[in-house]
């Protein structure tokens, strides 16, 4: 109980929590619906040039994260972005992760068939979407949903990049600064980590039988 008192009387924990929460949950929301979109759109849909922007989807994903730091800084900056939220949750809300997993789990989920039935009852690409696939992919939505909370979560890097009111930190970077300069008081450190699991720990309860689900899809065979 004396470190979790240090931890409150240093640092505003409870306005990073909830600033982590908030920025976490929002960025899911929208990695959700974009990447679930583009996925639809690659596995569904023939147009020209669909393959080769696949794969130049695909090839993103070797690129190291901290090469687009400097350049994604200069937009934010522009954009005037910089020591706002918006740059933490609007950036990466589709990346190439979400939309290749997606993807993937439509093209072998969700049969031509139901989409036909939908398009003779009268549905539209949107409709199609969130009327039909939707419902199907929940497990896939699941997954995707965990891995990129617990990724917006624990995000320290960028956070410590583009904030600098201590008011808008989120719980990593604040806890991050309990470091001094000279001294570590590694008591206090480790009480602070353990109360910023919590919520992944209740995220992922929610979440666990539709992520186990999601990961085992395409394991057993009908």
């Amino acid at each position: 109980m004396v470190n979790v008192e240090k931890v409150l009387d240093l640092i505003p924990f409870f306005q990073s929590f909830f600033n982590s929460l908030f920025v976490a949950t929002l960025h899911t929301l929208l990695v959700l619906f974009f990447c679930s979109l583009a996925g639809f759109a690659f596995a569904k849909f023939q147009f020209p040039g669909r393959n080769i922007l696949f794969v130049f989807l695909l090839a993103t994903m070797m690129l190291p994260h901290q090469l687009g730091l400097v350049p994604s800084f200069i937009i934010m900056t522009k954009l005037e972005w910089v020591n706002s939220f918006k740059a933490l949750i609007i950036p990466n809300a589709a990346n190439a992760f979400g939309i290749f997993w997606m993807r993937q789990y439509i093209s072998t989920a969700v049969h031509d068939d139901l989409l036909n039935a939908g398009r003779i009852d009268g549905c539209n690409n949107f409709q199609l979407y969130w009327r039909v696939v939707l419902p199907i992919v929940r497990p896939a939505l699941a997954t995707l949903a965990l891995i990129t909370f617990l990724q917006s979560w624990n995000d320290y890097m960028w956070p410590l990049v583009v904030l600098s009111d201590q008011a808008k930190y989120t719980l990593t970077v604040a806890i991050a600064s309990l470091n001094g300069v000279y001294t570590h008081d590694y008591s206090m450190i480790m009480a602070a980590t353990l109360m910023a699991t919590v919520p992944l720990i209740i995220v992922f309860s929610f979440f666990s039988r539709q992520f186990i689900s999601g990961l085992m899809a395409g394991s057993i065979k009908d």
